[in-house]
């Protein structure tokens, strides 16, 4: 990936900061996006450019605002004169059980999740078309098997498996579009998940473990970098956990 730059959302922290060491190990340049973790963005970018001067340039921005996904864009060509790579990382994730569901948590669940990744894929097309680059969107398990009291973060993971398949047909043939969902890798850290709950997901995982963000980055830079004839795919990173559920 050496010259290449990616655009990596949600890159200051968790499995984004994975994705964007990976990626940056592998030579390509990094545009970090970032909403509210400025100190996490801004360490991180001190840490990648210590290694490799001017490689990382942060992109502060909401999602949720239209207007800015074309300015994430233009960050990236400003900063590097060219877009190789989209990593749609950035998630809202909380409980909206049935019956207590807002239109908010709509908005923010189905924005984050699907209607970001739609409109900033749309904006780095030309962009993409002109490097052959590609994009990987993080979708997850329960995308086609809904968490209990998650019904709007279930349907926008779903949505997020429609929209690969669909962009991986629309941009063809010069980018590919695929999708990456994990399983238990990193829990969340609003304590949702207490002890029994974890260890009963485990439980049900084949490998018997969780997972580290590293798994999920390597199959990001796998679909980025090592897959020219994938595309329109959506790759399970769940430890086998989605053959027993």
């Amino acid at each position: 990936m050496h010259g290449k730059v990616v655009l990596v959302t949600g890159g200051a922290r968790r499995i984004g900061a994975a994705i964007c060491r990976r990626l940056h190990a592998a030579g390509a340049n990094i545009v970090l996006h970032y909403r509210a973790s400025a100190v996490q963005a801004e360490r991180l970018a001190g840490e990648l450019n210590a290694v490799r001067g001017a490689s990382v340039a942060l992109a502060p921005a909401d999602l949720l605002d239209p207007s800015a996904l074309p300015a994430l864009v233009d960050a990236a060509t400003r900063a590097f004169g060219r877009l190789d790579g989209l990593v749609n990382n950035a998630s809202s994730f909380y409980a909206t059980p049935l019956g207590a569901i807002t239109p908010k948590h709509w908005d923010d669940l189905v924005g984050t999740n699907v209607r970001a990744p739609l409109f900033l894929a749309q904006a780095a097309a030309p962009a993409l078309r002109a490097t052959h680059g590609a994009i990987v969107n993080i979708a997850d398990i329960h995308a086609e098997r809904p968490l209990k009291d998650y019904v709007v973060y279930s349907i926008a993971k779903a949505a997020v498996v429609g929209l690969t398949r669909s962009l991986a047909r629309e941009l063809a043939p010069d980018v590919r579009v695929n999708a990456v969902a994990p399983g238990p890798v990193l829990w969340p850290e609003d304590g949702s998940f207490d002890a029994p709950m974890r260890a009963a997901i485990v439980a049900q995982t084949p490998l018997a473990r969780v997972g580290a963000p590293e798994d999920i980055a390597g199959a990001v830079a796998f679909l980025l970098t090592d897959a020219p004839y994938v595309t329109g795919v959506t790759l399970a990173v769940d430890g086998g956990r989605n053959v027993v559920l």
